[in-house]
């Protein structure tokens, strides 16, 4: 019997539901499951791949739009730009006077700049805009300053001279002051990071016995005696922090304080809590934070040593279990798994020499660069209204436009210009620093030109007002 035009009709809107259905019920299924991979619409930023199944860390609402995104945006990066003293910040383009300049480059939500799921027209630092997009705002730049005239808009970001967040170590005024420092100080010395004894009394912990404890752990529990002589030689133990400190803390897991033989950060977080917040602030450390597994060197986006890849990252991965100790995290560790240019680079450069003589005796303690030197740089906290010195353990907090580094890293030992002219050339910082800039970044030229025109049209004025 054939069907007639109204029944094949049917069919095809049976043929659809079932499609429709069966689709609902896969991605159900999927979300259920927690395989959100599915709901993938592209590859996410550098930045923030290694969250990319953790879609509610952004999407809080599953129908949430620009408000919902930038509330996210915040959670995680309203203190990054709070520290660096954004010069863009929100309320610059909620003011009424610069309503205008909000109708060409709406600033006020981070995802105006900055959208994922759009590899193909993503640039560095995320930025989805083209490389020209200062000119929406600052078209006529050469007006006020003559040295821009025929610069082209897309080196504003990439000449090494701004960055549209932070700004802090290129202000004209800064860049004057400056301006006569030699390329390498005469005397270049680190901070040197609180001991465990300073920090153990700032944490309401028993101040250090005078003799070493003995280790607490269980007596059921067999350890290899390898384990508590690493630990009898550290400043942990020099500080009273045993065996139960770290392995029966109360996680609030609903496990309670039983012993745990691999504690995670968050027992480290007990005494060490400006460094976990850092750590988990940063690529190491982001997937923990988003609720999700350990990172894995497989699942970063530079290269990486091929042997490490399964290994997962905590604070042992670094510091080692119950050594804790800082020297082989400052480097070793670093390059037993980041395999690019850079870091393969690091073991014959100039800096890799000067931390080797510091460790050898030959340096005085602060003098020597290791990748932490750079990378985690000490700055100082309170604790408890005592200032101590402790390290940055989020690797990207000064990193990424790497002109952040200028005050905090590269100004220890060197002069602002040359700091400025290292970090803007591309193939000195592939082989990590060894040899001098191959070009001139001309910001404090300009800067001391515009200063020197300046003074003298004021002095001019002036001896015309005087007659």
């Amino acid at each position: 019997m054939k069907l007639s035009g109204g029944g094949t009709h049917w069919l095809i809107w049976l043929y659809w539901l079932a499609l429709i259905g069966g689709l609902a019920a896969y991605l159900g299924y999927a979300l259920r499951k927690g395989d959100a991979a599915v709901y993938l619409v592209g590859d996410m930023t550098h930045a923030h791949h290694q969250i990319v199944l953790s879609c509610n860390s952004c999407h809080a609402e599953p129908f949430g739009g620009g408000e919902v995104l930038q509330t996210a945006c915040m959670n995680c990066h309203a203190e990054d730009l709070k520290a660096g003293d954004d010069s863009h910040p929100k309320s610059k383009f909620t003011d009424p006077r610069n309503a205008e300049r909000v109708a060409k480059l709406d600033a006020r939500y981070c995802i105006t700049c900055h959208t994922e799921h759009q590899p193909e027209i993503t640039h560095a630092m995320g930025v989805t805009l083209p490389n020209d997009f200062c000119i929406e705002c600052h078209a006529d730049i050469a007006d006020d300053r003559v040295s821009h005239a025929g610069l082209d808009f897309a080196s504003c970001a990439t000449g090494g001279c701004h960055n549209f967040h932070d700004n802090q170590a290129l202000y004209e005024d800064f860049l004057i002051k400056h301006q006569a420092e030699p390329d390498l100080h005469p005397v270049a010395l680190q901070p040197i990071t609180a001991d465990a004894s300073l920090r153990r009394a700032l944490i309401d912990h028993p101040v250090a016995p005078l003799d070493l404890p003995a280790a607490d752990m269980p007596v059921e529990i067999q350890v290899d005696q390898r384990i508590a002589h690493d630990w009898e030689s550290t400043a942990h133990a020099q500080a009273a922090v045993n065996c139960s400190d770290c392995h029966t803390v109360d996680l609030n897991d609903g496990a309670g304080a039983i012993w745990r033989a691999k504690p995670d950060q968050r027992a480290c977080q007990q005494c060490h809590s400006t460094e976990v917040e850092g750590f988990l602030g940063g690529l190491h450390g982001m997937r923990l934070a988003a609720g999700l597994s350990p990172m894995q060197p497989r699942d970063a986006q530079l290269p990486m040593k091929a042997d490490k890849a399964d290994a997962t990252l905590s604070c042992t991965s670094c510091h080692g279990a119950h050594r804790f100790e800082r020297q082989s995290a400052a480097s070793d560790a670093c390059i037993s798994c980041h395999n690019d240019e850079h870091s393969r680079n690091y073991t014959d450069s100039p800096h890799a020499e000067l931390w080797r003589r510091e460790l050898s005796g030959q340096l005085p303690a602060g003098s020597g660069v290791s990748c932490a030197t750079c990378h985690l740089p000490r700055s100082v906290h309170v604790l408890k209204d005592v200032e101590v010195t402790l390290a940055e353990h989020n690797q990207n907090a000064n990193l990424r436009p790497n002109e952040k580094m200028l005050r905090s890293v590269c100004m220890n030992c060197h002069g602002l210009a040359f700091s400025i002219d290292a970090l803007a050339d591309p193939e000195l910082v592939k082989n990590n620093f060894t040899g001098l800039p191959a070009q001139h970044v001309p910001s404090i030229d300009w800067a001391v030109r515009r200063h020197a025109t300046e003074s003298e049209t004021s002095s001019f004025n002036a001896r015309e007002e005087s007659k």
